[in-house]
Formats: structure tokens, sequence, C-alpha cells
């Protein structure tokens, strides 16, 4: 199978379990380890957010230290997830996570360098987005099981996140021999990525324009 296929049939069986977007199934949550696999479960079972943390993870390689860079996504979209869960959100979010996927898969698609200190900042905001959302549809639910659960998903979150960003910077590196901005595999991936932020933000523009005009449509 050509190797380009081959991904498109990867990103798209990746899509598939979009709506499932927890692992335990509505279970009740009592403990650390029960909080631990739904932070686990979470990334995997939400298309949007996989998207996005391959994205940095590649984008990334392209900074003067990668490694940093990703953990500035990790920690603000743990921050997100935390002020989320005690009821604090961010508006819009589900509109920022469909830019940040065009915006982030965008840079990748243009083959440019992106300096630290911007990728960071583009990250970290974005990142809150993300973990805002993350809070929103599950980390309530954990806060209310207690801080032992919480703690569990923010641990399982944050380290499966980072994990799956570090992966995806070692594949396109690696594997694809992505070891500059401009190289083909590299802006492929941005392709895929801003093609699926495209896709989210017109369905959220379109949401709007249909809460705007209401009955009327």
């Amino acid at each position: 199978m050509n190797r380009y296929l081959l991904a498109a049939v990867v990103f798209t069986i990746s899509a598939v379990p979009a709506f499932a977007h927890h692992p335990l199934g509505g279970m009740p949550m009592e403990t650390l380890t029960d909080g631990l696999l739904s932070g686990v479960g979470h990334p995997l079972l939400g298309f949007d957010h996989l998207f996005f943390v391959i994205a940095v993870g590649i984008l990334a390689l392209y900074t003067s230290r990668a490694q940093l860079a990703t953990a500035a996504y990790i920690g603000a979209m743990m921050l997100g997830c935390l002020l989320m869960s005690f009821g604090v959100g961010l508006p819009v979010k589900e509109f920022v996570i469909g830019i940040s996927l065009l915006v982030v898969g965008g840079i990748l698609l243009s083959g440019r360098t992106t300096d630290f200190t911007p990728a960071v900042g583009l990250f970290a905001v974005f990142g809150l987005f993300h973990g805002s959302a993350f809070g929103d549809t599950i980390a309530v639910q954990e806060a209310g099981a207690g801080v032992t659960v919480l703690a569990g998903y923010l641990v399982g979150l944050g380290l499966l996140q980072y994990g799956l960003a570090l992966l995806a910077g070692f594949a396109a590196h690696n594997l694809l021999k992505a070891t500059e901005a401009k190289h083909i595999h590299a802006r492929l991936a941005g392709a895929v990525v801003a093609g699926v932020g495209t896709f989210l933000t017109l369905e959220n523009i379109e949401g709007l324009i249909f809460n705007i005009l209401g009955p009327a449509v």
C-alpha cells in the first residue's frame, strides 16, 4: 500500500471513535486508576485533540528546543483542564480548537521554520482551549468524584499527550526523515491537519449561523 494512502487510512480510522469520549463507558469513577484511565483514553478518543497533539509534536521539531516547546502545550492544556474542572471555562472553545488545527497545520504546510518563542506562545494559547474542552466534557466528572480521581485524570492526560507528541515527532524525524520543516512529509502532515481544521471551522461557523438565525431556517 502506498505510504500516503496508508497514512490517510490511519488518520481516518483515528477519527472513527470521535464521539465515544469516555473509555470507562460512563461507569462511576472512584480511584486514582479510574481517573488515570480516563485521562489516558480521552485524547485517543477525540480526533480533534489527537490531530492537534500530533501536529504539535511535528512542528516542535523545527524549533530550537522540541521537548520544551511540546511541554508548553502540555502545561497549558493541563491548566485549562484544571480550571474548567472547577467551573472556570473559556468561551467559544470548539471554534478555537478548529482554528488551532487550521493554524498549526497551515504552518506545517507552509514549510517554514518556527522559532521557539512564538511556537511556545502558540502552543500555550491553544493548549488552554484544548484543556478547557477536556475539562468541559470529562474532568468535571472527575472533580465531582474527588481530588484523587481528578489528579489521576490530569496525570494520565498530560503523560499520554506528551508521549503522543514526542512519538509523532520521532516518527516524522526518524521514519519519514522529515528533518527540515520544508520536507514533503512534514508538509503533507500539515495539509491533513489543516484540512481537518478547515472542516471543523466551517462546521462551527455553520452552527453559529444556524444559532443566530434560529427557527427562521
